[in-house]
């Protein structure tokens, strides 16, 4: 029992390492760790055994907790000085998922049909990325600037992509253009600045009930249609990588040289990669 409890505190804290780091899929890791189908089936139906579902979320939340206030600070720190730099990390990152979402494509079988929602999701993801680097990027500085609609919106989003196979939650929010606000609210409410509690709880909020409306559905076309499903996600994760990179580029940073971006994008590359081959070995296990 004490063993399975910490077991869940761990699959916790790389859940929450999901949240924060684009690239890294919840789901997938979810999968890897063996509570995808738990996960999906309390999200679906949250009152029902509630008492159960409390003792299996508990440990979860706070493998997720421990994650979040070590990321939160590191990433915060990384935006601060290195605020282009850390977005080539986030390339790397992405970039590294994507042969696996591609094997997902081909082991599913490809069809010219697919390309209809590849090529959709592909330009909606560049789209979201070329609006987010012509607005400019919502961090510290910008106080509280963002708009509450853009957060409910990000919310909704992220609870939607949350339970998707391949999917990253904070790649979402990147080109969206609220990822680096959401690290500083959460800082800010680190340091007990309760200003940022408002447009943090709206997001939270709206997360949640967007996990919870579409949970069952998600599930169910990625069982049906899970080439459809596949191509659609490399599609995004392909234009959110290209989004991202043009965000960068737009980036005034003065502390930024192309060595050190250099050496950030291999860093990604290389830590999404260990977690592909963790992966595949947890899975053959």
């Amino acid at each position: 029992m004490i063993g399975k409890f910490f077991y869940r505190v761990l699959c916790g804290f790389f859940l929450g390492l999901s949240i924060f780091a684009p690239g890294f899929s919840g789901s997938i890791i979810a999968i890897v760790m063996g509570i995808y189908q738990d996960l999906v089936r309390m999200v679906s139906n949250p009152f029902k055994d509630f008492k159960q579902n409390m003792k299996f979320l508990f440990p979860l939340g706070i493998g997720a907790a421990i994650s979040a206030v070590l990321f939160v600070i590191s990433f915060k720190f990384l935006f601060d000085t290195y605020e282009k730099a850390t977005y080539l990390l986030f390339v790397g990152l992405i970039a590294g998922n994507l042969p696996v979402i591609l094997a997902e494509v081909k082991k599913c079988g490809f069809q010219k049909r697919y390309l209809f929602g590849g090529i959709a999701a592909f330009g909606v993801a560049l789209l979201l990325g070329v609006l987010a680097a012509g607005s400019g990027h919502a961090s510290a500085a910008d106080g509280m600037n963002v708009a509450l609609p853009l957060l409910a919106l990000s919310g909704l989003a992220a609870g939607v992509t949350a339970l998707m196979p391949g999917m990253s939650v904070s790649m979402v929010l990147i080109i969206m253009g609220v990822y680096s606000y959401l690290i500083s609210a959460a800082d800010a409410l680190l340091h007990l600045d309760f200003a940022y509690l408002v447009p943090f709880g709206l997001f939270g909020i709206c997360t949640v009930i967007g996990l919870v409306l579409t949970s069952r559905g998600i599930k169910s076309v990625f069982e049906k249609f899970p080439g459809f499903a596949n191509s659609t996600i490399l599609g995004f994760m392909s234009g959110s990588l290209i989004g991202i990179l043009i965000q960068s580029l737009s980036i005034n940073d003065l502390n930024f040289d192309w060595l050190l971006g250099g050496a950030m994008l291999t860093a990604g590359l290389a830590v999404s990669m260990l977690f592909v081959v963790l992966g595949k070995a947890m899975n053959k296990a």
